[in-house]
This record gives structure tokens, sequence and C-alpha cells, in this order.
């Protein structure tokens, strides 16, 4: 955001819609950061959290104090409680995120591996940009095909 750009709106939320807000803040943050290997300095990650507190700040209005913890509000921090986690549909959502994009990344790197072991870089620069695309998804879809009929079962490391 630019520094210019500091007007303020304000925009109104039933007690539903706040919920969601704050399911939808938890798990944004949570995406950027779970697998963030900078320090804790790294500005883009203070930029997450801060809106994340900020969102957080407001549970206590709209009667979700069981989803908050105040403990550092003085230092404008506010973190989802164990109960939040644990009481509303956040895991089950996390989980269902990350065996999605469990199969679909095995599908789509041995599909891209497969792809460039099969034409060689002359062949693939000749293509043109869709013939590449569909060229490519047949061996994605190959593999889609093969952990979806037989997840794991049939993956080995050759030595």
């Amino acid at each position: 955001m630019k520094k210019s750009d500091n007007k303020q709106i304000k925009i109104g939320f039933t007690k539903e819609q706040f919920e969601i807000l704050l399911k939808l803040i938890h798990l944004g943050e949570w995406m950027v950061n779970a697998n963030h290997t900078g320090t804790l300095e790294d500005p883009i990650k203070k930029e997450y959290e801060a809106i994340t507190h900020h969102i957080f700040s407001f549970a206590k209005q709209f009667g979700f104090d069981e989803y908050v913890d105040d403990e550092d509000a003085e230092k404008g921090k506010f973190y989802p409680t164990r109960k939040f986690e644990e009481e509303t549909d956040i895991q089950g959502l996390r989980e269902e995120y990350d065996e999605e994009t469990f199969w679909a990344e095995i599908a789509e790197r041995l599909g891209d591996r497969d792809f460039f072991r099969y034409y060689s870089k002359k062949e693939i620069k000749k293509m043109s940009r869709d013939e590449r695309f569909n060229k490519l998804y047949e061996f994605i879809d190959k593999w889609g095909e093969e952990i979806n009929e037989y997840g794991i079962e049939r993956l080995e490391v050759k030595k």
C-alpha cells in the first residue's frame, strides 16, 4: 500500500460474516507464513500479520471473545485461540487444502519432469505456446489418472 493511500472506509458485517472473515484472514495469513523461511523481521510477513492482528482485534465486539487471545493487545497483537482452531472448521479446511495440493503437485511435477525428459530443448523451442501447453498437460494428465487410480501405491524410487 502506498503511503498516500491511508484513507479509511467503513465496512459493515453481520456476526456470521465476521466469523467467516476471521477464518479467511487466519487461513490467508497461515498460507503466507506457514512455510515461511524468512526471519521474523521480514516485512512481507509483518504486513500479513499486522492485518490479521487488526481484524482479530474486533472479534470481541462481535461476541467472539473465546476466539481471540488479547493478552498482547497493548502491543497491537491479537491471536486466534485454541478454541478457534479446534471448534471452527479451520483445521478441516487446512487439511483439505493440503490434501488437494499434495496430489496436484505430485502430478504436475512428475508431468513436468517427463515432458522435459521426452522433448529436447530444441523441440520445445519450436513448439507454439498452445502446443507446448497441450503436450505438457498430456504428461500431467497421465500422472493425474495414475494417482487418482492408485494413489502412491505404484510410485517408487529407482536406484
